[in-house]
Order: C-alpha cells, then sequence, then structure tokens
C-alpha cells in the first residue's frame, strides 16, 4: 500500500504497517493474532525481536503491527509506539471521510515540492523571461536589477501561494525608508504583475499586491532638468558650437536639440539605421521604448554633422562609440559631463532636457500641431478607437 513507508532498523528490521480488511484497503489483510484482543507492544518486545528466514509479524492494537523484514508507517525506533499509533488514527480518519490516505500522502508531498519549486523568485524570474524578450533592453536591465537589488532578497525564497500582503508592503517600504518612492512604486507594479503571472499559469491562488501602491505615500513628480527660454538656449547653443571638448561628443550634443530623441537612443545610434541619401534615421523597434519603429528626418544640418563625423566614425557600429571602447556605444555621462563642463548644473540642464525644450518652442512659440510634436517625440499615439497612428504619414 501506498502508505506504508520501507525502513530498516540495523537490530531489528522492524516496519510499521496498518492493516484495514476491509473495501479497497484489503490488500493487507488483518493478521490472525490481531483480530482478537491483544496487548500493546511495548519498545522491549520490539528490541528484542529477531530476524527470522521470513518476514514475520508482531500485532499492536487497533489492527497495528510492526513487520520483521529488511523490507511501514515508519522506522522503529526512529517512529516510536506512539507515533506509529498517532499515524494509525490519521489514516483512520481519513477513511472515515471517505479519502484515500495513499493519496493524501501524495497530494501533501506534491504541496511541498510545489513550494520548494515556486518561490516568488522562482516565478518572477520566468515571467522575466516570457516578458523581457519583447521590452526595449535599458528597461528589461532596469527591471532585473530592481527585482534583484529591492525584492528578492526579501521575497525571493518565499513559496508565492504563502506571500500575504503585509510580507509585500514591508518589502515596499523598505524602499521607501530611502527616499526612492518612485522605485517603490515600481516595484510594486513589477510584484502585481508577477503574481497575476502566477494565477494565470496556477502557480498562485491570489495577488496580494493587487493596487499596492494606493498604501504607498504621494509621489512628488520632478521634473527633469531643461532650459525652455528662447535667449537661454540660444545661449546654450552657442557653447555647444564653441564646446572644447571631443569632437564625437559635441556631435551629439549638437545633434541632440535638432532630433530631440531619448538619450539612449541617441548615444546607441548605428550607422546601418542612418540613410544619409534618403536623410531618415530608421530606428528599429528593438530600441525604442515604445517597442515600435521610429523614423527621424534628418534636417540640412542634422545631415552636415552627420556626415562630418561619418569621416572618423563611419568604419565602426555606432554613431558615438565609446572614447575607451569603441566596439561600445558613448557613455550616459558623456553628454552631462560636457553640459556641467560648459557651466549648466544639474538643476538648469540635462541630456533628456533636450526633449521637453523642443516640447516647448514647438508648441509655445513655432506653434506646431502638437499631434505632430508628439509623433516626432515618439510618444504613444493612438485615435479614438486605440489604433496607433502611422507615424509616416506627416512626414514632409
Amino acid at each position: 500500500m501506498s502508505d506504508i513507508v520501507r525502513c530498516q532498523d540495523l537490530q531489528s528490521p522492524a516496519l510499521w504497517g496498518h492493516s484495514w480488511g476491509h473495501g479497497a484497503f484489503s490488500r493487507i489483510s488483518m493478521p490472525p493474532i490481531a483480530r482478537g484482543h491483544q496487548m500493546p507492544l511495548s519498545d522491549t518486545t520490539i528490541r528484542s525481536a529477531k530476524p527470522r528466514s521470513k518476514p514475520y509479524k508482531l500485532a499492536d492494537s487497533g489492527g497495528l503491527y510492526i513487520e520483521i523484514s529488511p523490507a511501514a508507517l515508519g522506522k522503529y525506533p526512529d517512529t516510536g509506539l506512539k507515533e506509529a499509533r498517532e499515524r494509525r488514527d490519521e489514516a483512520r480518519k481519513l477513511l472515515g471521510a471517505g479519502v484515500d490516505p495513499g493519496e493524501h500522502k501524495k497530494a501533501v508531498k506534491a504541496a511541498e515540492i510545489d513550494s520548494a519549486i515556486n518561490t516568488f523568485e522562482g516565478v518572477a524570474r520566468r515571467w522575466f523571461d516570457l516578458k523581457s524578450p519583447k521590452w526595449a533592453s535599458s528597461h528589461s536591465e532596469k527591471v532585473i536589477s530592481r527585482l534583484e537589488r529591492d525584492i528578492f532578497p526579501w521575497l525571493g525564497k518565499k513559496p508565492i501561494r504563502e506571500i500575504v500582503r503585509s510580507d509585500v508592503l514591508n518589502t515596499l517600504k523598505r524602499i521607501v525608508d530611502r527616499d526612492a518612492v518612485e522605485t517603490a512604486r515600481r516595484a510594486g507594479f513589477n510584484i502585481s504583475q508577477i503574481f497575476q503571472f502566477g494565477i494565470d499559469n496556477e502557480l498562485a491562488d491570489r495577488n496580494p499586491a493587487s493596487n499596492i501602491t494606493s498604501a504607498l505615500p504621494s509621489h512628488e513628480v520632478k521634473h527633469r532638468a531643461a532650459i525652455t527660454d528662447i535667449k537661454e538656449i540660444g545661449g546654450l547653443l552657442r557653447s555647444i558650437v564653441k564646446y572644447q571638448g571631443s569632437f564625437v561628443v559635441k556631435s551629439a550634443l549638437m545633434l541632440a536639440p535638432i532630433t530631440f530623441v531619448r538619450p539612449i537612443e541617441l548615444r546607441c545610434a548605428e550607422w546601418k539605421d542612418i540613410d544619409l541619401d534618403a536623410r531618415r534615421w530608421n530606428i528599429p523597434a528593438s530600441k525604442m521604448k515604445s517597442r515600435d519603429p521610429h523614423v527621424v528626418p534628418l534636417s540640412r544640418q542634422a545631415i552636415e554633422i552627420l556626415e562630418g563625423l561619418y569621416l572618423l566614425t563611419g568604419n565602426g557600429r555606432y554613431v558615438f562609440p565609446g572614447a575607451h571602447n569603441p566596439k561600445r556605444p558613448m557613455s550616459n555621462n558623456a553628454v552631462l559631463s560636457a553640459l556641467r563642463r560648459m557651466g549648466y548644473t544639474k538643476d538648469e540642464m540635462c541630456g533628456h532636457g533636450f526633449r521637453a525644450m523642443a516640447r516647448t518652442v514647438l508648441d509655445e512659440v513655432l506653434q506646431v500641431r502638437v499631434d505632430y510634436i508628439d509623433h516626432q517625440l515618439a510618444h504613444a499615439i493612438r485615435d479614438t478607437n486605440g489604433r496607433a497612428y502611422n507615424r509616416t504619414a506627416h512626414l514632409a
């Protein structure tokens, strides 16, 4: 029977078993010695039992017996008389409730295995492996870093089915305590996504992180530093023209206000994506935050900058290669460092600020249609039916 555990004592090969004597469990019949009134066994009797050429049984009360055999409700003396009798009584209760003790034991074991395998980290990594191929590499790096730094140390080893809302809140409060409220909110969103993935794949029963961000402090939005005053913009552009640093960095600074792409899209630009003859920069979806391909029309000034730069870096992969390793793109700090060298503080201007600069001037000064501006900023623009607009429709 499945509820018999095989085990052996070195001195006395004794095994606990239990006879049911009826119904589907009559495969092991109650031995004759146990049918009438039987005195309970004692430890002394069991220890003094000697093995014979064939297995034999010593009966205890209530159908419980110990088999002297090399081949099991447990091993004696690891499983003593008291525990063996308790297991017998538990099995009888299950039978009385119409539950097969063997199947019950299998279910308990399966649950234990499920808890061991389906930890929060295990499920989270499966979620990440499924979703990350559809994300921009920069976003993937941020998500996995957030999980490994701020979430896995506290939730990772816990079985996902056993995590409760207070566990999630305590994890997020650790992030809030270091004044990283926005990071905590994003971490809470990721945790909720992982639980939903678990539910969809029958690995979790509930989502204790649902609407968890409502329990966090409100986040004060801090806009990136950007120069938007016309006169100050003129001063910045003149400073860029006079910049005395690296030609590669200077070229990036000159292209930033003309193309107003995201900093990562600028510094990771590849020559294969730039068509100087067609005057277009075709950024593939894999490099875009929106995961949609993006077309940047190149003005006369942009073409002049790129043609000059091609003479220096055109034989490599990147338009703006790194100073120390040309096989990698320019450092994220290159443009920021150049702005600081020109005298602009972190509260005045940053690499991302060229986008806010363009948005403000195009709208408020040049009065360009807002949807055209958002198209060129690669914002998600949709029509009334929720369909994405064709970005190439307004290139002219």
